[in-house]
């Protein structure tokens, strides 16, 4: 056990310290994120510091894997897929990948996850148990892609990204414990602590920004670690999904209002309802505080009783939705900024 605590213990001083290599290697080579029309803050910031989560999850899911605290198959489905989804994030921030081969990698990303992991677990349906087969595993690979890709779009402000990987890995660990599973708590709580040394480097005023390879990352990690969780019980799925309720409300109704104005939804903007909120607060800090308050208050104890077996699913989904679908119409999600 002491080893396993050893393991967190690396995984966030790896990526804090990593973070600061990454924030020299990018001012030294002039890796800069300056301000423009579309984006959400005003200093020149350099960029790339998610690669410090990226290398530390990836060593400690190696070491856990060897502590038999992690399963073969997902080690390598997080691995395998995060490094891929990674390599392209890396490379387009240093100079430029066209979308489609952008969401082509993405979509073998998600191929490989889904076929170490073993394809999409089944699921409860309103108290029915179901195995939608292969198309299940169709709708798995969307859900990857789209895991991913959203995420990339929901890192558009300080702090926000690594602290909403921080409240799932912690929020899927208590999960475990409290459905009785802790032997697999340790893959999310290994993610959630290297999360945590990058962002005391990002939080506002961020002094380094992610990147599209540490947000690409996250994205499809949380992504399997949340079907996992479903092959371990059917009902944390749901539960993963409340857990990520914010970025996926927002992210998902900002792309079907543009996509609605057959606008190019891989362009930049900044139309995604936290972003009009840091506008409306002019600072960064009280959105970011913000999430992470609804996110422990109102989303972690909605997916603790889903989790737990005394709410259905879908309706847990849909009351834990609620609130968030209306703060994305008040904050204008998917308009044209004015």
């Amino acid at each position: 056990m002491t080893k396993l605590y050893l393991i967190l213990l690396f995984s966030v001083a790896c990526s804090f310290i990593g973070t600061a290599i990454l924030r020299w290697y990018a001012l030294s080579n002039s890796l800069i994120d300056v301000p423009n029309a579309r984006s959400s803050h005003s200093q020149p910031t350099p960029r790339g510091g998610g690669v410090a989560i990226v290398l530390s999850f990836i060593i400690s899911a190696m070491l856990l894997m060897k502590l038999e605290a992690l399963a073969l198959a997902t080690m390598l489905a997080l691995v395998v897929s995060g490094s891929l989804v990674a390599i392209i994030g890396f490379l387009d921030d240093h100079g430029h990948i066209p979308a489609r081969w952008r969401l082509l990698g993405h979509f073998v990303a998600a191929v490989l996850a889904l076929s170490l992991l073993g394809g999409m677990p089944k699921i409860i349906f309103f108290n029915e148990q179901i195995d939608l087969a292969w198309f299940g595993n169709v709708l798995a690979v969307l859900y990857l892609v789209w895991m991913l890709n959203l995420y990339n779009f929901m890192d558009g402000i300080d702090g926000l990204a690594g602290a909403q990987a921080i409240f799932v890995g912690l929020g899927g660990a208590l999960l475990y414990w409290g459905t009785g599973s802790t032997e697999f708590i340790w893959g999310p709580l290994s993610l959630a602590f290297a999360a945590l040394g990058f962002l005391y480097w990002n939080f506002p005023s961020a002094r380094i920004f992610m990147g599209d390879a540490g947000s690409g990352f996250l994205g499809i990690v949380l992504g399997l670690l949340a079907l996992q969780a479903a092959w371990v019980n059917p009902m944390l799925l749901w539960s993963w999904l409340i857990l990520l309720g914010v970025f996926i409300v927002d992210a998902t109704f900002t792309l079907l209002h543009r996509l609605l104005r057959g606008e190019k939804v891989y362009e930049a903007h900044r139309s995604h309802a936290y972003q009009f909120a840091a506008r409306l607060c002019g600072r960064h800090f009280p959105v970011t505080v913000s999430v992470a308050l609804i996110n422990f208050l109102w989303l972690l104890p909605m997916a603790f009783v889903v989790g737990v077996g005394k709410i259905n699913g879908i309706l847990g989904v849909l009351i834990a939705y609620f609130p968030l679908i209306f703060l994305a119409f008040f904050f204008k999600s998917g308009q044209r900024e004015a």
